[in-house]
């Protein structure tokens, strides 16, 4: 992959990014051309290029922002769950201290409530994996999904207009969500969640938009 540096002149803060951590690395089975903006948390293009570049990024296409979410998403999407989980074990284990008859100790609700917080937590890190996020010189695309994988791609020109959304818990921990509503929709039609730096990874959307979007 022959690493450039898409938009950097654009924006002086991406440019100064991009100077930092440029580097060329050779992919002959590749011709894709990969930019990053370097103050933006983003995935090794290696991670993903064998599942995702080959069918959906064309060889000349300029990948600009290659992303998922921050990792925080495993823990602040389960929170309901986890909460749900905690409930209902404290609620089996005080049972067991105070109701004679039941048919399980404190231990077991407890080794219970750690089992199950486990699975949560793994099913949501596979949800996070499956999250790929691509802002290239002509699209964005956003894959995610662990068993019904859902693709959304449209055209820079197509994009009618982007939100920043900022809820309590991603406040908190310094991260945001992207909105992308096309032309012709009333509402966001997809949602590029939980990122790090998110009004840098915003503002690289609207120089993308703006300068080649035409």
């Amino acid at each position: 992959l022959d690493w450039k540096a898409g938009l950097a002149g654009s924006n002086p803060q991406v440019q100064l990014g991009c100077a930092r951590s440029q580097s060329k690395i050779q992919n002959p089975k590749s011709k894709i051309v990969t930019a990053f903006a370097a103050d933006v948390s983003a995935v090794p293009v290696e991670n993903v290029s064998q599942g995702l570049t080959r069918s959906l990024v064309q060889d000349d296409e300029v990948i600009i922002l290659l992303l998922r979410p921050s990792f925080l998403y495993v823990f602040l999407s389960s929170l309901g769950g986890l909460g749900f989980i905690a409930v209902v074990t404290f609620a089996l284990a005080y049972m067991a201290r105070t109701i004679s008859w039941v048919g399980w100790s404190d231990t077991a609700a407890f080794l219970l409530g750690v089992g199950l917080t486990a699975l949560r937590l793994g099913w949501q890190t596979l949800e996070w994996f499956s999250r790929v996020y691509v802002l290239t010189d002509r699209r964005i695309i956003t894959r995610s999904g662990v068993l019904r994988v859902v693709i959304f791609q449209t055209t820079l020109r197509n994009i009618q207009h982007t939100s920043v959304f900022f809820r309590l818990r991603e406040r908190l921990c310094g991260l945001g969500t992207i909105g992308f509503a096309t032309a012709g929709s009333d509402s966001f039609e997809s949602f590029w969640v939980m990122l790090k730096q998110p009004q840098v990874v915003h503002r690289t959307i609207v120089d993308a938009m703006r300068k080649y979007g035409k």
